[in-house]
């Protein structure tokens, strides 16, 4: 019986260490294509003439800190005001409705269009949706209320709509408050790989990309063509991506193309943020996955849409993967184990090192001091990797809701500005996030791998040492920052 268990957990752990690996390859394999990719060096392309009609859409809801900042930023754009229009699509019920309606009137020359619904049926895609009824731009840009956008933006995204058959071009998010704390500094570690590496590996092979939900620019008719903005999923945006791209609809990403924005700055933030992520992407996952398959697709332009769609239940496995080594770490100390199967196991080892290259090639690219950045890299990959690993109960019962099918309404991420010295992190407003039983079962789970690490010292078994380490840490760090940040708004 002993045997058998020992087996059934080694099982599980190579399954989930099978697809990590697998994960693994795509990556590599966008890796190689942002290589590619990079030898094309473009240089920012600059609308000159012919100005279509552009309507610029910023949803919103109860953003008190950062609503005059967009505002300001967006009436500085520089577009020929008789082509310019900005809707306001306001969803608050708190003072941001009186500081927005104060706020444009000191912009007379800007046509702003001030939409408020007091339902907020659909919330941010039933948002768009409402405005886009009333839009007169053949071009809808959208910046949600963190994101700052350059006066050139325009200029420099409408010109790659350079065939009638390109459907929405995407920028490339940069970072407002990077260097604020630990957490935020991950969090752009995060997004750069996905930005540098992901977006343009995909786009250069002519796979499928997403819109990002902000800091993109969309025709109107291929919006309406793919069927309008859905809200049956958390996230819309890649929804809306899945659905254009599989009529036909071309997509174009331009990195050189610079959206600055901020970054959560506390957990319970980045914990909600990633719960929509992860959840609506899983959701995306089931609605779309069958349907791609089922298409006319070239083999990698599906691998790499799998990848895509199914990317979030990384969590899921890297769950499996960190609960199962435990009871394979104690089967293989005491011999119920072949040491040839325990070897085989630590080969899936690779999927992580090819993981760990890619986000240590989008931090150097991004910088131009290269030899300090991949110090710096080195350092900050293993806190990453293991706080990425410490959010993986919270993320993987996302995921599990998404693939299942359990919904839950938009919560959207709260903004601070804290650099602005608009607001103050104690006692926020926006903060209410109540603490969820997750969190105490990740102080159990930084409890566990802590016992594991003092174990395998005890022991002298190192097989999972440094894995189990991460572990620790991580679930150690998400624990105490979750109970300081959910503390923050009692």
């Amino acid at each position: 019986m002993p045997e058998i268990i020992a087996y059934i957990l080694l099982g599980i752990y190579l399954l989930g260490m099978t697809f990590i690996f697998v994960y693994s390859l795509a990556q590599g394999h966008l890796l190689l294509n942002f290589l590619k990719a990079r030898r094309n060096k473009s240089e920012l392309k600059l609308l000159k003439n012919d100005f279509p009609k552009v309507t610029v859409q910023l949803p919103i809801f109860n953003e008190l800190f950062v609503v005059e900042r967009l505002i300001e930023s967006v009436a500085k754009l520089n577009y020929p005001a008789d082509k310019l229009e900005i809707q306001i699509l306001d969803d608050s019920t708190d003072e941001t409705v009186q500081i927005i309606q104060e706020k444009i009137k000191e912009f007379p020359q800007i046509n702003f269009q001030y939409i408020h619904r007091a339902d907020r049926q659909g919330f941010k895609a039933g948002a768009l949706r409402e405005g886009l009824e009333k839009a007169s731009g053949d071009f809808i840009a959208i910046f949600d209320a963190d994101f700052i956008p350059e006066p050139e933006f325009l200029l420099h995204t409408l010109p790659y709509f350079s065939s009638d058959n390109i459907g929405m071009v995407q920028s490339r998010w940069t970072h407002l408050n990077e260097k604020y704390s630990l957490l935020t500094r991950l969090q752009a570690f995060a997004l750069d790989a996905h930005f540098l590496i992901e977006q343009t590996g995909r786009n250069h092979q002519g796979a499928f990309i997403n819109f990002n939900g902000t800091g993109g620019v969309w025709r109107k008719k291929c919006i309406l063509n793919a069927g309008n903005w859905h809200d049956d999923t958390l996230t819309e945006d890649l929804d809306l991506s899945y659905r254009a791209q599989r009529k036909g609809w071309e997509f174009v990403y331009r990195p050189e193309i610079e959206s600055p924005a901020e970054l959560p700055p506390v957990m319970s933030a980045i914990k909600s943020q990633q719960f929509r992520w992860t959840k609506g992407g899983a959701e995306c996952a089931a609605k779309h996955a069958g349907n791609v398959l089922r298409e006319k697709h070239p083999f990698l332009v599906k691998f790499h849409a799998m990848a895509h769609l199914f990317n979030s239940t990384i969590f899921i496995a890297v769950l499996l993967v960190s609960l199962s080594s435990l009871g394979v770490w104690w089967m293989g100390d005491q011999g119920l184990l072949p040491k040839e199967s325990l070897k085989l196991a630590g080969v899936f080892l690779i999927g992580f090192a090819i993981i760990a290259l890619v986000y240590l090639f989008s931090y150097v690219y991004r910088e131009e001091k290269k030899s300090k950045s991949l110090l710096e890299a080195i350092v900050l990959l293993p806190v990453f990797l293991s706080v990425s690993m410490g959010l993986g109960l919270h993320n993987a019962q996302a995921v599990w809701e998404g693939l299942t099918g359990k919904k839950s309404p938009f919560i959207r991420t709260p903004k601070f500005n804290l650099e602005g010295g608009k607001s103050k992190l104690k006692n926020n407003l926006y903060l209410t996030f109540k603490m969820p039983v997750t969190t105490w079962f990740e102080g159990v789970l930084a409890l566990v791998f802590i016992t594991m690490v003092v174990l395998a010292f005890a022991h002298q078994n190192y097989l999972f040492l440094p894995f189990h380490m991460m572990l620790a840490f991580g679930y150690t760090l998400v624990f105490i920052t979750s109970f300081k940040s959910y503390a923050l708004g009692r």
